[in-house]
């Protein structure tokens, strides 16, 4: 039987919202132990809207002169959100990651809200344990 995106993902990710300041995102990386958090539209939906990741924070804010304690998600966050439902394949998903050339991945339901996120690294361990 072939893996399915839901038997890779890593649940329910930490979000915030556009308005999240970046000290916070920092701070869910920092507590998450982990290199992106999804950016939805609200907590009741979850719809995905975007990404940020510590590299978007140190290119795109850092690296350009803003104080990173005055900006918020939206002022860095990649967005539109590429996102895979988590019925897919693991095939159908590293597919959209080369097509995407991203390493993570955001993982929705059928309500199209944020369930999850795969990286390279959940499917490269996922496939060595086989």
């Amino acid at each position: 039987m072939a893996l399915r995106v839901r038997d890779v993902m890593t649940s329910n990710p930490t979000c915030c919202d556009a308005k999240t300041n970046l000290r916070d995102v920092a701070r869910m990386m920092k507590d998450c132990d982990c290199g992106l958090i999804p950016v939805v539209e609200n907590d009741q939906t979850k719809k995905p809207i975007g990404t940020i990741t510590d590299r978007d924070i140190a290119i795109r804010v850092v690296a350009e002169g803003q104080n990173p304690l005055e900006c918020t998600a939206a002022d860095c966050m990649t967005s539109p959100c590429i996102t895979v439902p988590k019925e897919s394949s693991l095939e159908e998903c590293i597919q959209v990651m080369q097509e995407n050339q991203i390493r993570r991945i955001v993982v929705v339901d059928t309500n199209g809200s944020c369930c999850g996120i795969i990286a390279q690294a959940d499917i490269a361990r996922k496939l060595n344990a086989k």
